[in-house]
């Protein structure tokens, strides 16, 4: 194939989409790491696949790898893989992902460097669910200023860039009063964790306490309790009696005060007050002198949505800390050859996948040749997409320095994510599920112009491989049945997977209690979504090595191709007779074979009807009639 997409058959109800050589395909498995060919799969290669055409085949199980378009056998397979797919607007945005957007926008905001953002040394996050909105390219370029912040799904608080300020002002504090450690001691004290107080709690302390000036109160921290329950595990009693009686001297109240004395002789808290409550650390406006009759309150964890107490703080980081933003730009292009683009995927691929060697053709098969045939936007057609149908990059660039490249297909149904490769030096941005969210997005915001195009496909969900679970985590998603080829929500279809690798999903109904009334294809409800609490992996070694899963990288002499069964019977003669073949530069249907072409021997028929018969059965009748069959 030539670079980019084909240009057979321009238009999307023009022309045939063309296969060739179908069969049989075993190879070593990149998820199990099998030595031996025990992944099984139907293949074929495609000479040209019309969008329509390609999505009835991932609606059947398949999928391509450059122009290579393959299907597990999933009765054979080492590892089944199940075609997985989200309908966008029924995501849930999880925690996770909100950290995820929330880390990008504070490094887009200049607040996270690669330093402090390494799994090496991270730094101290909040435990709220923060995200940022999800921006959508809906056209062929897509800017996202480094200081946007937006309302939704996860919405984002403007006092938390003071909470982190503060935050490192009592960890400046700690290391003062503690600079040669506690009795001798050399433990590694806590970080401190800045929290609001909601307005709910000022409330009820001040009515139950008839304390004034309580509202006031802005933010409250614990990190006293935390000091010491660190020193006295550190610090066994056996040490001797003079250590026991400091112990028992040591207690939040006395670290507290501490801390509140050091904090105002360093006098960094300009329009805020620090008081030590019952050994809280609580900030309060400076502007009111009725508080200074506080005694305490208790800590609370969500955000404080006074206007004054978020001005000031917004006000304060501005002045104390100038940041330089970076600008996000996304931009969409059709699939082709792009320099810059591989020089990334060879450093990606050596660096985050071990590869010794990476190849300019190897990459041009796996992430640039397409079958697909590009079909151009067309001006008040809302039938196709602004950037029209085919294979595209999807390209991230930070201050216009490229950062990660997406491959995805546009279908009329679904945005179907290929494969993702990104800086290595940026992997504590997660930028593979940053960059699925973003392309959830897209998906989302592209329907108001193509209402057809609903989903996102996430490839294959392999239950046996733990790596490959994260795709779980973007619910409510929805397993394709290998039989029935229904949809099947994947809260219903994991007790089958749990038991059995490979399962017939559309039998989830046997599995359910009387009571229980399960739908196919809806979205997920409250209880279904909490009751699978199963999240992306988590490690930090691997937490985007396997955001996207590798594809069958396959080069044409290497595929051990085991054509099909020529002797397969319980099919008759009219599942094949309109399948179309391309022989001898002519079109022609099976059933007219022989009066185009003269008698052909039986042996000669026989095996051709054996490979067509499987040919029609894993692809489908309907489609096997709808494309052309090449014959080599």
């Amino acid at each position: 194939m030539a670079d980019g997409a084909s240009s057979s058959g321009g238009a999307r109800d023009g022309g045939q989409s063309e296969v060739i050589d179908y069969g049989r395909r075993s190879t070593t498995c990149g998820y199990c790491r099998s030595s031996r060919p025990t992944s099984i799969s139907h293949g074929m290669w495609a000479n040209s696949l019309k969008a329509d055409d390609y999505q009835a085949l991932l609606d059947r199980g398949w999928r391509r790898s450059g122009c290579f378009v393959y299907k597990p056998e999933m009765e054979r397979t080492c590892c089944p893989s199940y075609t997985i797919r989200l309908k966008a607007n029924d995501f849930i945005c999880s925690k996770e992902h909100g950290r995820v957007l929330k880390k990008m926008q504070r490094f887009l905001d200049g607040e996270l460097d690669p330093q402090a953002g390494s799994p090496q040394c991270k730094a101290s996050p909040t435990k709220r669910s923060l995200s940022e909105p999800l921006n959508s390219p809906t056209s062929k370029v897509s800017k996202v200023s480094g200081n946007e912040v937006q309302a939704a799904t996860c919405p984002i608080s403007k006092d938390d860039e003071f909470t982190c300020w503060l935050s490192s002002k009592i960890n400046e504090a700690i290391g003062t009063c503690f600079q040669g450690g506690i009795l001798g001691s050399t433990v590694q004290l806590p970080k401190a964790v800045v929290k609001t107080v909601k307005p709910q709690v000022k409330k009820k302390v001040g009515v139950q306490e008839n304390k004034v000036g309580v509202q006031d109160l802005g933010y409250t921290c614990n990190v006293s309790f935390q000091i010491v329950a660190a020193v006295k595990r550190a610090l066994p009693k056996e040490n001797g009696a003079n250590q026991t009686d400091a112990l028992a001297d040591l207690s939040p109240n006395s670290v507290a005060e501490k801390l509140a004395m050091t904090m105002e002789r360093l006098g960094k808290l300009d329009g805020f007050e620090v008081k030590a409550c019952n050994g809280h650390l609580n900030f309060y406006l400076s502007a009111n002198p009725a508080m200074h009759n506080h005694t305490g309150v208790v800590p609370a964890q969500a955000s404080d949505n006074s206007s004054r107490s978020k001005q000031s703080s917004v006000n304060k980081v501005s002045m104390k800390h100038p940041q330089k933003r970076k600008s996000l730009e996304i931009r969409m292009s059709t699939s082709h050859f792009d320099p810059e683009e591989f020089a990334l995927y060879r450093r990606y691929q050596t660096k985050v996948h071990k590869e010794k060697t990476v190849t300019e053709s190897s990459y041009r098969r796996f992430l640039v040749d397409t079958p697909i045939v590009f079909v151009p936007p067309k001006s008040g057609d809302n039938t196709v997409p602004p950037c029209g149908y085919g294979s595209f990059h999807q390209q991230y660039r930070i201050d216009g320095k490229l950062v990660a490249v997406g491959v995805v297909d546009i279908l009329p149904k679904c945005l179907s994510s290929k494969y993702l490769f990104w800086d290595p030096d940026l992997a504590f941005l997660s930028l593979g599920k940053y960059t699925a969210l973003k392309e959830i997005d897209w998906v989302r915001t592209t329907q108001e112009h193509c209402p057809s195009l609903q989903y996102y496909y996430l490839g294959y969900y392999i239950h046996s491989c733990n790596k490959m679970r994260y795709k779980a985590a973007y619910r409510p998603s929805e397993l394709l049945c290998p039989v029935r080829y229904e949809w099947v929500r994947y809260d219903l279809a994991k007790p089958l997977l749990d038991k059995s690798q490979y399962s017939i999903l559309s039998d989830y109904a046997t599995m359910q209690d009387e009571t229980h009334q399960p739908q196919i294809c809806g979205p997920s409800d409250d209880s279904s979504s909490k009751g699978d609490q199963h999240e992306s992996h988590s490690d930090d070694d691997d937490e985007d090595f396997n955001d996207y899963e590798s594809e069958m990288m396959v080069d044409e002499e290497l595929v051990d191709s085991e054509k099909a069964d020529t002797t397969e019977s319980g099919s008759c003669i009219n599942d094949i007779e309109n399948i179309t073949l391309h022989l001898n530069g002519s079109k022609v249907k099976y059933k007219d074979l022989q009066q185009m072409f003269g008698p052909i021997e039986r042996r000669h028929l026989n095996a051709l009807e054996g490979q067509l018969r499987r040919y029609a059965e894993v692809v489908g009748k309907e489609l096997s009639e709808r494309m052309v069959y090449c014959l080599s």
